[in-house]
């Protein structure tokens, strides 16, 4: 939307001033008059610019039946995501005299709908299927104005350029794809002069939403699939870097070799930033039709993915032995800012744990860490996902900056997230203050809790990681900042997209690389381990010498589900130190409720039934746990058990972080 609204709307009531002025403007009298809104002005230029007739009385001449058959195959999407909204358009504006139209990039007519006289009027000027309305063949119109110009537009009457069309009336908008905004076609209401409403364009407006919207849960439905088709190929990638591109040429995925990869290949590929590489389109590549391709990348590194006989992606596979030796140049601090401690020689090491699990999470964390792809942290609160994080920041520069979305109003969130000027508003700290994002300018910004993001502050993130600059609340000037983004959240982000919460292009931005880290109930092992090793830091914290645990607080310790993770077990132990009279802790110091919890709970867990299979009411964790189980560990008969696809299999694993090892594939 244009921030002048008067570039937007027409003024019906000064049509003898604009009619007089495109008089003057034709005969080379003089400019327009001032009365002319400037966003027709520039259209009439360059309609003289590109020679269009201004005394034509219709649009050009449509393309044949059969070309425009082939326009309309290729628009097939489109077209689908807008057969509800043209349907509806097919009864709302019944009896208004106007119709609505659904255009291509070109400016081309692919559908109408809407009052039945009105498309027969429109008939007559060819506004109709198989007509380009571009300004460039048509004049100032809506639909080739929109076009031009990227945005809403309102044209009626004497500001169109050509003679035979200045009885019409007609708002557009321009249609964006939802990933990356890319312009693929325009709507459009028109009719004659008297049927002039300045809704109408608000209309159009959220008649486009409703079509952008239908686009985005196809491409969110589409990529599903391909990453549901991909996944086995990810895993089996071993040291090699590999970079899933959807069928656009945009990258969504990568594996936690891939920055290394690339850059020790010579290559460069953003992906905190990503943007769409049309050598790298799934119809391009699966056809062999190569050209365009970057320097760095071979031809025999692409890998076509087909679903279903259908292009959908494509994989960038940087073997191994492309990688040499030299070393990856890290971004320098920003000017002016203090000199960064080298760091530790290795930021898991706070991390303890015996379990294999969680220790080939921490791998990935740390080949992560090399890298400035944005990481999202999936795991249940209190299960260590700020440790991650700062593990994953420790090997980098700058600073590391945290912010939990959850938990802050909206207003406030947007005060410490994007910062504020001087006088935003009543009660702003005396010359403005800096928000998270700008202090972790050169570092890495870490937000916890994302999914709580409210909505329609979504995009205003989405915008500083796609343009790097970012507008502190009450500023008009943008702020340029670089930082490595780290995510967190404990809700499925898959379905709060679906659910309408979270916006798809966000979670694919943030998503570029993503990490499980498993509950502490899923690595029993590690409830000892853990609990002693808090034993010996409080004590010591205390001024106490060294305790141990008693049996019975141990077996008390296994028993418990840990809804609150290692933050609960860390909190528990430390109160116990506390109350504990000797070295032994016993469990008289631990609290009442969780020994009464423990004492009201089963005694173990129940057994399974011989299949190994149960209802999925148990939870599809244990279900797939106890598939594998039953099936000795070979998953295609695990997968044929469940009554999933091996592909989908591979995604739940990978999901809930279950271990492969000693799975037969």
């Amino acid at each position: 939307m244009t921030s002048e609204p008067q570039q937007m709307f027409s003024n019906p009531g000064n049509e003898p001033e604009v009619t007089a002025a495109w008089e003057a403007f034709l005969s080379g009298d003089g400019r327009p008059l001032e009365t002319l809104r400037s966003l027709v002005d520039a259209s009439w230029q360059r309609c003289l610019q590109a020679q269009v007739d201004p005394h034509a009385r219709r649009g050009p001449q449509p393309v044949s039946d059969q070309d425009l058959f082939l326009l309309r195959e290729r628009q097939r999407e489109m077209l689908e995501a807008s057969a509800p909204v043209m349907a509806c358009a097919r009864d709302f504006l019944s009896e208004t005299g106007t119709l609505m139209a659904l255009a291509d990039t070109s400016g081309t007519i692919l559908a109408t709908e809407g009052d039945v006289r009105a498309i027969g009027s429109a008939e007559t000027i060819r506004l109709m299927p198989g007509v380009s309305w571009s300004e460039d063949l048509a004049g100032t119109n809506a639909i080739g104005t929109a076009l031009a110009v990227g945005q809403p537009v309102q044209i009626h009457s004497a500001e169109h350029f050509c003679e035979g069309i200045k009885r019409w009336t007609c708002s557009a908008t321009v249609l964006r794809h939802p990933l990356d905004g890319e312009v693929v076609g325009v709507l459009d209401v028109s009719g004659l002069s008297q049927t002039y409403n300045r809704q109408t364009l608000a209309l159009v407006v959220t008649a486009a939403s409703r079509i952008e919207n239908r686009l985005a849960a196809s491409e969110m439905e589409r990529r599903y699939r391909l990453l549901d088709h991909a996944v086995g190929r990810l895993a089996r990638a071993g040291q090699d870097g590999v970079v899933l591109f959807d069928r656009l040429g945009c990258p969504i995925k990568a594996n936690e070799h891939a920055a290394d990869a690339i850059a020790a290949a010579g290559g460069e590929l953003d992906l905190a930033r990503a943007r769409r590489l049309p050598a790298l389109a799934a119809q391009r590549v699966g056809r062999g039709k190569l050209a365009g391709l970057p320097a760095w990348i071979r031809p025999e590194w692409l890998e076509p993915l087909v679903v279903q006989g259908e292009p959908m992606g494509t994989l960038l596979v940087v073997p191994t032995s492309a990688r040499t030796r030299v070393p990856v140049p890290r971004p320098s601090a920003p000017a002016g800012a203090a000199p960064v401690a080298p760091p530790a020689a290795d930021a898991f090491s706070s991390l303890v744990t015996a379990d294999a699990g969680l220790q080939d999470v921490i791998a990935k964390a740390r080949q992560l860490s090399r890298s400035r792809a944005p990481v999202l942290l999936h795991g249940e609160t209190g299960v260590g996902k700020e440790e991650f994080a700062r593990g994953i920041h420790g090997a980098g520069t700058g600073a590391y900056v945290a912010l939990n979305c959850g938990g802050l109003s909206r207003e406030l969130l947007a005060s410490e997230l994007f910062g504020y000027a001087e006088g935003a508003f009543t009660g702003a700290r005396k010359g403005g203050m800096v928000g998270k994002i700008e202090a972790a300018n050169g570092g890495t910004l870490f937000l916890d809790e994302i999914g709580e993001m409210p909505l329609d502050m979504q995009p205003n993130l989405l915008r500083v990681l796609e343009q790097g600059e970012l507008y502190r609340l009450g500023e008009n000037t943008p702020r340029k900042v670089r930082f490595r983004l780290i995510a967190a959240t404990h809700r499925d982000l898959r379905q709060e997209i679906a659910a309408g919460r979270f916006r798809m292009d966000l979670y694919y931005r943030i998503a570029v690389t993503s990490l499980r880290i498993p509950p502490l109930r899923e690595r029993r092992g590690d409830i000892p381990l853990l609990a002693r090793f808090f034993l010996q830091r409080f004590r010591t914290e205390q001024g106490l010498e060294p305790g141990a645990l008693s049996e019975e607080v141990v077996q008390a310790l296994q028993a418990y589900a840990w809804p609150g993770n290692v933050r609960e077990l860390r909190n528990i132990i430390e109160g116990a130190v506390l109350l504990s009279e000797g070295p032994v802790l016993t469990l008289d110091a631990l609290p009442r409720e969780f020994l009464e919890t423990v004492q009201s709970a089963p005694s173990g867990p129940a057994a399974a039934p011989a299949g190994g299979v149960c209802s999925i009411a148990e939870g599809e964790e244990a279900l797939i746990r106890r598939a594998i189980e039953a099936s000795g560990g070979n998953l295609t008969l695990a997968a044929r058990q469940l009554g999933i696809a091996k592909s989908t299999l591979y995604v739940k694993l990978q999901r809930y972080g279950l271990s492969r090892a000693g799975a037969r594939a």
